[in-house]
């Protein structure tokens, strides 16, 4: 089968994401590697060679086995009550006790066989109606039936799982207003898309998934460098990363100004470390220098101690100029390599910058917690005209500022600031309603497409014009209004 395709394989080292009824959760996929998943915990060897969808049952020792599909056994005689009022939870129904249940976990006795019992044992099952009924087998096989689904990592996956987990790694970014966002910036593949977000690298990633590695990308990022956990969980391709590029916010301005050099990098965050690092070995090595040169008479002071360890110190003295060279060639070669990496950062720096000043881009994306106006006005610079820019906001004012600075400015249209509601359904044979819990909010849209701004038209006199014309007919309506 194609890579990808219905029926991948699960492959050593791959990304994968489990699954139990709504809960899911990004693993990669390695061997003897204990996980812990919903209160369970497994190793995924047994995993290795499946086809993704597959779901396992987890046996002892932590082992997956593919569930056989069982057929439901459909007693045409279900006993039910006709309605729940005169059932009392009063915790004596269940004639099981704890220790009970423990008992037959620990003899190897499988999760279904489990609840059979408690069905059986329970005094008011009988008298439950069949909904209650099914909802308490659901229940039940929910707390004692370990099920694990191992599933692709996809677009809607990821975001749902990250919604659900960390919401506030991703700004509260719920997945049907990403799902907006990629079709209101219309990305397809052969872009050449801007985006800057930072929501751990998950609209990065849908943006990716949507080009399907055509077209380029270029990731405006705050601080030193990218952050990419979320894009790292798809699983993408050696190749989809070819044409991704990154450019720091904080050269945005030099590029537009055209003083930007690339002399005063801001330096990566492992960089950093590396340069604080070495940094401080170097003090220490120039340290160790300056005391070697001041105490260079050492072996003749040894010798007027104690002539009879002379020979040690001699010894000493070799090795630690032995370990000296070492630690000289290991420098030089660590320079060598930081210099070569600064090199490719560069390279990789004027790339990026050559592709945003043809100022040619065929959309943006923004999605930060950083206030959206300075960003966008900023960015809308690198977009050609006629395409589409999205900006997603966890709240409303700063967006209504930002809508309010465009209109002034120009420049763009078809402005729109929206909010999508989401409320889930339950949906089964005769019990089909919305479900209990409803999402609060998952922030708000700008969207509009940019247009040629016409520099001629002194954009202040106009703005002045309207502010004139504003109070006047103020005024009117005032005389107008009955006293």
């Amino acid at each position: 089968a194609m890579e990808g395709g219905p029926s991948a394989r699960i492959r050593e080292g791959d990304c994968a994401v489990l699954k139990r009824d709504e809960v899911f959760k990004a693993v990669s996929v390695l061997r003897r590697r204990k996980i812990i998943f919903e209160k369970q915990w497994f190793y995924l060897d047994n995993a290795i060679g499946h086809i993704y969808g597959t779901t396992f049952e987890v046996t002892s020792g932590g082992n997956l086995q593919p569930k056989q599909e069982v057929e439901e056994t459909t007693t045409e005689t279900k006993e039910a009550g006709t309605d729940n009022r005169n059932i009392v939870d009063d915790g004596k129904s269940q004639k099981l006790t704890h220790d009970d249940i423990k008992a037959l976990k620990d003899k190897g006795i499988k999760g279904q066989e489990i609840v059979q019992q408690l069905i059986e044992n329970s005094t008011t099952f009988r008298d439950k109606t069949e909904f209650a009924q099914d909802k308490y087998i659901k229940k039940k096989k929910k707390k004692y039936e370990a099920v694990i689904t191992i599933v692709k990592p996809s677009t809607r996956i990821l975001s749902t799982m990250y919604y659900a987990r960390e919401p506030g790694k991703i700004n509260h970014l719920r997945y049907d207003t990403l799902a907006q966002m990629l079709t209101l910036g219309n990305i397809h593949a052969g872009n050449k898309m801007i985006v800057m977000e930072t929501c751990s690298g998950l609209v990065l990633g849908a943006v990716m998934e949507r080009m399907g590695g055509y077209g380029s990308i270029i990731q405006m990022y705050p601080g030193g460098g990218p952050v990419r956990a979320a894009t790292s969980c798809f699983g993408f391709p050696k190749p989809f990363f070819d044409n991704l590029h990154e450019f720091p916010l904080s050269k945005v301005q030099s590029l537009l100004s055209g003083t930007f050099t690339t002399e005063t990098l801001p330096a990566d965050p492992e960089e950093n470390a590396l340069v604080e690092e070495e940094s401080s070995g170097l003090t220490e090595e120039k340290q160790t220098s300056l005391q070697e040169t001041e105490e260079e008479p050492t072996p003749e002071a040894a010798m007027e101690i104690n002539p009879t360890e002379e020979q040690d110190t001699m010894d000493i003295n070799a090795e630690d100029a032995e370990f000296k060279e070492n630690k000289e060639k290991e420098n030089k070669e660590n320079v060598r390599e930081k210099q070569i990496k600064q090199w490719e950062r560069r390279k990789k720096l004027l790339e990026a910058a050559a592709l945003l000043r043809e100022k040619n881009a065929d959309g943006l994306i923004v999605a930060s917690k950083f206030h959206p106006t300075p960003l966008l006005l900023a960015l809308l610079e690198f977009v050609a005209p006629s395409r589409p820019f999205v900006v997603y906001c966890q709240y409303k004012e700063p967006l209504l500022d930002c809508y309010t600075k465009l209109r002034e400015r120009g420049g763009v249209i078809n402005l729109k600031l929206s909010e999508t509601w989401l409320r889930n359904y339950q949906v089964l044979p005769d019990r089909s309603h919305p479900k209990l819990t409803m999402s609060g909010g998952g922030g708000y849209l700008l969207s509009g497409i940019t247009v040629v701004l016409d520099k001629g038209k002194s954009d202040s006199s106009n703005s002045e014009a309207l502010k004139m014309e504003e109070p006047s007919s103020k005024r009117c309506r005032l005389q107008d209004l009955p006293c």
